[in-house]
């Protein structure tokens, strides 16, 4: 992955994050390259330029020291077709969890259990498959970087059915130790990781804002409205419209690095908040206020192809989330992004954010009140306010907003510092 966002003024990337349209990622077990070309045939015709992929955990490494090197193959396989296409490629590697179904090895849970996290075969396991793949993929022109895995951090979060818990010094190993094996093995790429909004949502959750915005090559962010903000302010209200915007922003807030790029690299439109003739508008809507933001690397849209109907168990949601249908036809949502990209590649220049809205942080930068910044809570609502009265606000943590440099350098010259009550985020990244 590219330094596009900070080192010169490279057009804006969007992509998708690839959902094969037959079998889902189901088809990882028996890869058909000719499906492949068909999907990212008609991918590459809305005008995407990469694509993020999700190679199941469980069939790529099914025992600890078995990395499958056909599925290894498949992957690189996957990388080379897009190629053909023209289309760029990042590859998460732990996977894990997926439109509301886990895939976690066998080695990993039941009589075997062991936290993915923290103990140490099963890091040293992890540590090994991002090896081998980085080994696989590293000399192909068009593979950006890893993600880590898909919102792994639900493995640790108290709404999930069998947690693994972990401390922020442990998110923070787990990691830093991928991150290094990736690093090793992909020298020429940068490799990510990523995390649904209990990061920055979820009061006691081991993965922090901090973490999400200081390891890593740049900082990813994934934002759904259906965790409250939709039921609570409207599917096409200002507050959804410019929730992965305010995400940005906060994600912006916790960084060190002020030239930090930022990757939206997962957003969508849900049908449990938007009726369909809806999702187009909100679509345009979420590109048209993030593109607005500072350093942003680009937007992969979740997702490329709706989920078959022939396949049972997903929540209705998934479904329909696609740019693509089950016929290969794009959809209108597709359309849509197709005809957005041409006009919003082309880089402009932020809008001034002047005035800052002040998260309290304790001394290692976590916030006093991760609730208070959900849907909702006294910092959110502070964003949605002023976003309301036609000002572009920005987040600034207690520290750095007794830093009247660093504010300077910002460019903020007013602070809002919202009253923080407790507010319990209880909202969860899968619904079922």
């Amino acid at each position: 992955m590219d330094n596009d966002a900070h080192d010169s003024p490279a057009p804006l990337r969007f992509g998708a994050n690839y959902t094969p349209r037959a079998q889902w990622m189901h088809a990882w077990l028996s890869l058909d390259l000719d499906e492949v070309r068909r999907d990212m045939a008609a991918l590459a015709d809305l005008g995407l330029d990469h694509l993020r992929i999700f190679p199941l955990w469980t069939v790529l490494q099914p025992n600890r020291t078995l990395i499958r090197p056909e599925a290894v193959d498949d992957v690189r396989a996957v990388v080379d077709v897009a190629a053909e296409f023209g289309l760029d490629v990042s590859v998460d590697v732990i996977q894990g969890h997926l439109s509301s179904f886990d895939f976690i090895p066998s080695w990993l849970f039941t009589w075997h259990d062991k936290n993915m996290f923290t103990h140490p075969e099963a890091l040293s396991g992890q540590a090994e498959l991002v090896t081998r793949l980085g080994e696989r993929l590293t000399d192909a022109g068009n593979f950006l970087g890893f993600t880590l895995g898909n919102e792994t951090n639900q493995f640790s979060a108290q709404t999930h059915p069998s947690p693994w818990p972990v401390s922020e010094a442990e998110a923070a190993g787990w990691i830093t130790t991928l991150l290094d094996a990736a690093a090793a093995s992909a020298p020429a790429q940068q490799h990510v990781h990523s995390e649904y909004d209990a990061a920055w949502y979820m009061d006691g959750h081991g993965f922090t804002p901090a973490l999400a915005a200081r390891l890593g090559a740049m900082t990813t962010v994934h934002s759904w409205i259906f965790n409250g903000t939709a039921q609570r302010y409207g599917g096409r209200s200002p507050a959804s419209d410019r929730h992965a915007e305010y995400m940005i922003e906060l994600a912006r807030g916790f960084a060190t690095d002020p030239d930090r790029a930022i990757w939206l690299q997962e957003v969508g439109a849900p049908s449990n908040c938007l009726a369909p003739e809806e999702t187009p508008d909100f679509l345009e809507a979420t590109l048209r206020s993030v593109v607005r933001t500072d350093r942003l690397w680009g937007v992969t849209w979740w997702c490329s192809h709706d989920v078959s109907r022939e396949l049972a168990d997903f929540p209705e949601l998934e479904y329909t989330l696609g740019l693509v249908d089950q016929s290969g036809t794009p959809k209108p949502i597709g359309r849509r992004f197709a005809e957005l990209i041409p006009e919003l590649r082309e880089r402009r220049p932020a809008p001034p954010r002047t005035v800052g809205i002040v998260v309290e942080v304790d001394e290692g930068d976590v916030p006093i009140s991760r609730g208070a910044m959900s849907p909702g809570g006294a910092i959110f609502q502070a964003w949605v306010d002023a976003c309301t009265a036609g000002i572009d606000p920005v987040i600034v943590t207690s520290k750095d907003a007794d830093d009247p440099a660093l504010l300077a350098r910002r460019g903020i010259t007013e602070l809002v510092r919202p009253a923080v009550t407790r507010t319990d985020y209880a909202s969860q990244n899968t619904v079922v």
